[in-house]
């Protein structure tokens, strides 16, 4: 289906291998016989968790994020730590990382692919719910503030633009329509 926009890739240069990105430069074959490059980041994958509590308040994050230059307000999430972890424990694991959060009840809401023409990430999105605390545990390069806020907040921020956050805005929603929030 849809063979007539496929590309083949014919070759691949590397340019530049991080810690979190792997930039690299494809030649590929166009539908129409042409040759034409495709440099784009490779990504591990990713997860983000809506959590919320019993009382419909969800776990919100305040947290720099470089490149943009300012602070974000979204849900927890964070990088799977190998291309084949599950992303379920994965999920788990950021939830009580960044919140101390525990849940009972894991609910898988989508993938998102984050920017499909630049990076071929991957965000495994979950609802978080039944959930228990104990203490946070912080990566050492991991600066955060957790704040509660209801579900029907964030949907009006989500609407009005004042949550730019991807992934924050597809889950609220995905999470409020679930819930029949919306």
């Amino acid at each position: 289906m849809y063979e007539n926009l496929l590309e083949q890739k014919v070759s691949r240069k590397e340019i530049y291998d991080g810690k979190v990105l792997h930039v690299v430069c494809d030649t590929v074959i166009l539908p129409n016989g042409e040759k034409s490059i495709r440099e784009f980041c490779l990504h591990v994958g990713a997860v983000c968790v809506i959590p919320i509590t019993s009382d419909g308040r969800v776990i919100m994050e305040r947290q720099y994020r470089y490149p943009h230059g300012r602070v974000f307000y979204e849900i927890p999430a964070g990088k799977l730590d190998y291309p084949t972890e599950d992303p379920l424990s994965a999920a788990k694991r950021e939830l009580r990382e960044e919140t101390g959060a525990v849940a009972g009840k894991m609910t898988f809401l989508g993938e998102l692919d984050t920017s499909p023409a630049l990076i071929n990430e991957k965000i495994y999105m979950y609802l978080a719910e039944e959930l228990t605390f104990s203490e946070r545990e912080l990566d050492d390069d991991e600066f955060l503030d957790v704040e509660y806020a209801p579900l029907t907040d964030l949907v009006d921020q989500v609407m009005t633009g004042k949550i730019s956050d991807a992934k924050t805005q597809i889950a609220v929603l995905k999470a409020a329509k679930l819930k029949g929030v919306i």
